[in-house]
């Protein structure tokens, strides 16, 4: 569904993505990690339109994507949420998701049952007329899956989702991104949080300094060496 190659980024003279090719399969959820400063987000930009790789290409459902603006690629299917919730916060919830299906779904018939299905998809614990400035962590994090959702993307990418949740919620959270998956959503995310990474992906790459130094399943990316390395430092015994 999702093919790079080669795709790097820099930053006057910092290199933030070097030389990344990845292919992640229609259906699957993928997980990209590293530690801070690796390149992640910068990657998930470029595939999302929102900076232009200086070399490389990205190609979407076999079209060639590269360098696409943002509105383009959403109406051609992929969507994203930011580690930071953007929600539009003086608008209910129900008005946010609304906002995105007219905008990137581009509908305007059944507005209001497609809204009210997708605040139920994502199980969404308040009133949808409250307004998004009074939402806590986990339900803006719900209501930007419903309103990413609502532009009928076919690929989701996830940045951080699960930061800040507690323990009790993360179980909860993982069992609604495996629904999303379910729907016949591909998902990409980038995570720190471990057990979200373990207990969701099919399969893993691990960024270091902008490139790619393994990917595999999440058992094999846990065993590799240069991967604990890279998280946990050389033994100087």
């Amino acid at each position: 569904m999702l093919r790079t190659e080669g795709v790097e980024k820099s930053f006057g003279g910092l290199t933030a993505v070097k030389d990344v090719s990845l292919n992640v399969e229609q259906g699957e959820i993928f997980g990209i990690i590293g530690p801070n400063g690796a390149g992640k987000t910068t990657l998930l930009n470029c595939i999302s339109g929102f900076y232009k790789p200086e070399k490389g290409k990205i190609y979407y459902d076999g079209k060639d994507i590269t360098g696409w603006a943002p509105h383009r690629i959403c109406h051609h299917g992929i969507a994203r949420t930011f580690q930071i919730v953007r929600s539009f916060p003086k608008l209910s919830a129900y008005d946010n998701v609304k906002a995105a299906a007219v905008f990137g779904a581009r509908k305007t018939h059944g507005l209001k049952e497609r809204v009210m299905e997708l605040l139920d998809f994502v199980s969404f614990p308040a009133e949808e007329g409250t307004l998004a400035e009074s939402l806590n962590t986990m339900q803006l994090k719900r209501l930007e899956l419903a309103r990413a959702l609502a532009t009928d993307c076919k690929l989701l990418l996830l940045d951080e989702m699960a930061a800040g949740l507690t323990t009790a919620e993360l179980p909860v959270f993982i069992q609604l991104i495996k629904r999303i998956r379910d729907s016949g959503v591909t998902i990409i995310c980038i995570e720190h949080v471990m057990k979200f990474i373990m207990e969701t992906c099919d399969r893993l790459a691990v960024l270091q300094f902008g490139e790619k130094i393994a990917e595999g399943t999440s058992a094999q990316v846990s065993e590799n060496p240069v991967v604990i390395e890279a998280y946990l430092g050389k033994d100087i015994d």
